[in-house]
């Protein structure tokens, strides 16, 4: 039997053996296409690649995609665990062509593979075309040796693909199994094709035409190819199964589930071991690419995984959170083919543990609420979108989680109402995706990367440099020149610039026109397009026109880079000494490296103690004083990570990566295992951490559910902040007319002598209330009942309660009303001694009265009740209405 891994690693050399470049998987989340919520097949990351927009050093390409289909217009999340081959996550394997070899080479590889490398029965498989591709259909026919009725015809947009309204397309040929006539189903293009009988493992895209607005089309001059197999589809088959959840992978996830939680893994709860098993690894992988749960966007979908995940673990019997629990077995079946899930252990166990602990508080009290909604929901009946929404509202059920629960009953939901009635709470979080992944370059900066190659970086080495103008771009378009006074985006062959990525802000400074011989304008900003591959300076031709092809020079805002040099390597220091104090999930989720202060924020889950943010502070300073070189390495990511460098998860690195080292530590990491801080990092840094001066924390706050965020100064922002501290400091011992070591005492002396100050006037003023030494106020009778009816001044609410338990310990059998003037709003209590609960109550007392001061509602219990006005100018009216309620 082939493992999936094995079957993994024989496609991918398979390909690589015919010349193709074995490229690693993009992350989950789109960097070049903002019309996507996830990467969603393996095509994703060559986009640009297949439109012309970009060009890399390789014609082929074979790839094993992550890919998740849990949101947007691609969500199988409802289907998930009840049939046996949707997943919100899944791996697409794929071969690529970028206008190399076309459909007589693509076939060949496909059938080869297929029969050859994986020995499947060729009489088991039969093939679509386009219903006029007479040439896909002539190369199956001659290479493979099918015959016509193994070779369908389909004639629908099955069978032809496109990347969008316009662009390139093509007729797509796909692959299918047939598993045998026991199983019901027709062949595709038949009445019974969508029985489980014929399964499609392969499709083949032939990317041949552009489309245009009209609707015509023409060949494209670089035709290509895009081809995707699942590779759970296609494992389930080599291994003998038509389930994919019976395949290896899979199952020794469903087994650790059973194990966890002490069920049978085949039993009654077989769907909710495939869901736990399925959303493990879609959850997973999407921590380990940066995505945190939160209440919109990606952060919301990836919630709305792990509660429906979490939910079917409640109904195996745990009662505990157990989804971190599963993620070792997770790193054991995946982690060897997907390197950054093991690095990212720690921070997915921390988060999936957070979430589970925090949605177990509300799943029960949330079921008991569903419950008595179906109490009265008659036979055959919706859930009411309102009660739907209640619940989500209320306990965080996503609408889907809602109508999973009910799935099992037979039960739908109202979603119209559901939908009306968020709309009329204008929620916050929404099931639909309503925003977009980051965005695209603009081509004409991949036309400049094309035309010109990268910009070369200079900066780690001189702030001052020549160059020549190679484009200058207006908005959206180049032009010739910049004239006097207009302002563009300038690209010049190399830079000392550096362009902001990475957390670290760009930088700012001056250019000087060389041709003109004039002093230029100011550079406000650089950024980096194309991939990264260009620098833009934004610049204003303040002293003379611009042109392309002009020399000039280039030269850096130097107090301004030092500042961030000093936040940049602050933050590396910064990043390690949390790691020290607070434990490995510790991981970078965003950074900024500006010249007046840093924001570091990192995965956490809960505040950090003062001793802690001290502690953090104080190593950060020892290793400042250290002085200790700031090394830079080029290496391979592998070996990077070799030497124990830390990376942001999510990010996408190249074939060699920058490795920043600083510090000494007695066990520490890298070859000699004695560095304190390495991570993988293109910024720009000091030369010895004691150029950072000195480091000072803000502060420690929340940035997101489980992200903590410090904020800090460096070098000269930190001493000015320093010295205002201890100017203030020496204001308030002078004020204090105590010495700066002593204010802490004074401080706490002045404040035990303001809570006795505070406790002898509350204690005079009771005396006032009660009138005195003497004895309390006469008490007049309404219907047989004591009462005393009292406006008080100079009193607050909070002392009526213990004034009305005084006036009843001397009444011993009464009512006491008492209204207190605070300065023109009105306090009101009423107190009823225990005698007399059974005919008045205090709260219909306070009422009453309250509704004669202009306030509304009062509340408490029948022996004391409390409420408000707006105004005490009306109290004897509002004591003569609690009188009249007495009097019946």
């Amino acid at each position: 039997m082939s493992s999936l891994n094995d079957i993994r690693s024989t496609f991918l050399n398979s390909f690589e053996k015919n010349g193709h470049k074995v490229v690693d998987s993009s992350p989950l989340v789109p960097r070049n296409d903002p019309t996507l919520m996830f990467v969603n097949s393996g095509m994703v990351q060559f986009k640009n690649l297949f439109t012309g927009v970009e060009h890399r050093d390789y014609t082929r390409a074979t790839t094993s995609q992550r890919c998740v289909r849990a949101g947007g217009k691609h969500n199988d999340l409802d289907n998930v665990g009840y049939t046996a081959r949707h997943h919100t996550f899944f791996e697409m394997l794929g071969n690529f062509s970028f206008g190399d070899y076309f459909k007589e080479e693509a076939i060949p590889y496909a059938w080869d593979l297929l029969t050859k490398d994986f020995g499947i029965d060729k009489s088991k498989l039969l093939v679509t075309v386009y219903h006029n591709d007479d040439e896909a259909a002539s190369i199956w026919k001659k290479y493979a040796g099918l015959s016509d009725d193994r070779i369908i015809r389909i004639a629908t947009d099955d069978n032809f693909w496109m990347m969008g309204p316009t662009g390139p397309c093509g007729p797509s040929s796909e692959i299918f199994y047939d598993h045998g006539d026991h199983i019901w189903g027709g062949p595709p293009g038949s009445a019974d094709e969508d029985g489980d009988r014929f399964i499609e493992i392969w499709n083949l895209v032939f990317m041949q035409f552009e489309q245009f607005e009209d609707g015509s089309r023409k060949e494209l001059a670089a035709q290509s190819i895009d081809t995707g197999m699942g590779l759970e589809r296609v494992g389930a088959l080599l291994q003998g199964k038509h389930d994919n959840y019976d395949t290896d992978l899979m199952r020794s996830l469903i087994e650790a589930t059973a194990n966890a939680i002490s069920t049978d893994p085949d039993g009654p709860g077989k769907v909710h071991h495939r869901v736990i098993a399925d959303h493990l690894r879609s959850t997973s992988f999407l921590i380990a690419d940066g995505v945190m749960p939160s209440n919109e966007g990606r952060g919301y979908v990836l919630r709305r995984i792990m509660r429906r995940a979490m939910r079917h673990a409640h109904l195996l019997g745990a009662s505990d959170p157990v989804m971190h629990r599963l993620v070792s077995a997770l790193v054991r079946e995946m982690g060897q083919a997907y390197p950054e899930l093991g690095r990212a252990q720690s921070m997915i166990e921390e988060t999936l543990k957070l979430e589970e602990t925090r949605f177990l508080e509300t799943l029960d009290r949330g079921l008991r609420l569903l419950d008595e909604e179906l109490a009265t929901l008659p036979e055959g009946a919706e859930l009411p979108g309102a009660s739907a929404f209640k619940l989500y509202d209320t306990y965080g059920f996503p609408l889907d989680l809602t109508q999973d629960a009910l799935r099992e009953k037979g039960i739908s939901v109202d979603t119209d109402g559901f939908d009306a009635a968020m709309a009329e709470q204008k929620a916050k979080a929404r099931a639909a995706w309503s925003g977009s992944g980051e965005t695209k370059d603009a081509t004409i900066w991949f036309d400049l990367a094309d035309k010109h190659g990268a910009t070369e970086f200079l900066g780690y080495d001189t702030e001052l440099a020549e160059g020549v103008v190679l484009a200058i771009v207006d908005g959206t378009e180049a032009v010739k020149e910049l004239a006097p006074g207009a302002s563009g985006w300038v690209v010049v062959n190399q830079t000392p610039f550096y362009g902001e990525s990475g957390g670290q802000v760009g930088d700012q400074g001056y250019l000087r026109n060389l041709e003109q011989h004039d002093d230029g304008g100011a550079i406000t900003d650089t950024q980096r397009f194309a991939g990264g591959a260009i620098f833009g300076h934004y610049f204003k031709a303040e002293n003379g026109a611009l042109h392309v092809g002009d020399a000039v020079q280039l030269e850096v805002n130097h107090a301004r880079r030092s500042a961030i040099r000093a936040n940049h390597s602050g933050t590396h220091l910064l990043h390690e000494a949390l790691r020290q104090a607070l434990g490995d999930h510790v991981a970078q989720r965003g950074s900024l490296n500006a010249p007046d202060r840093l924001r570091f924020d990192f995965s956490h889950n809960k505040a950090l103690s003062l001793g802690e943010l001290k502690q953090v502070e104080a190593d950060v300073n020892a290793f400042i004083r250290q002085n200790a070189p700031v090394e830079t390495r080029i290496m391979t990511p592998d070996e990077a990570r070799g030497i124990g460098a830390q990376a942001l998860f999510g990010e996408k690195y190249g074939d060699e990566v920058r490795v920043v080292s600083m510090g000494q530590a007695d066990t520490g990491k890298g070859a000699d295992g004695n560095t304190y801080s390495i991570e993988l990092c293109g910024g720009t840094h000091v030369r010895r951490t004691g150029d950072i001066g000195v480091f000072v924390t803000l502060g420690d706050s929340a940035s997101a559910a489980g992200v903590r965020r410090i904020e800090a100064l460096t070098g000269e922002a930190a001493f000015r902040y320093l010295s205002d501290q201890d100017h203030r400091l020496a204001e308030v011992a002078s004020t204090l007319k105590a010495q700066p070591a002593d204010v802490i005492e004074r401080v706490k002396a002045l404040q035990d002598e303001r809570k006795a100050l505070a406790a002898e006037v509350a204690d005079l003023r009771r005396q006032v209330a009660m009138g005195g030494n003497a004895s309390s106020p006469e008490a007049d009778a309404v219907n047989g009942i004591k009462v005393i009816a009292q406006v008080l001044q100079g009193v607050s609410g909070k002392d009526l309660p213990s004034l009305i338990d005084d006036h009843k310990s001397r009444l011993g059998s009464g009512v006491v009303v008492l209204i207190a003037d605070t300065g023109g709003k009105a306090a009101v209590a009423a107190g009823v001694t225990s005698d007399l609960v059974g005919r008045v109550s205090a709260i219909d007392l306070v009422r009453v009265a309250v509704a004669q001061l202009g306030g509304k509602g009062g509340g408490g219990r029948p022996d004391m009740a409390q409420g408000g006005g707006a105004s005490a100018e009306n109290a004897d009216a509002a004591l003569n209405a609690a009188k009249k309620l007495l009097e019946g």
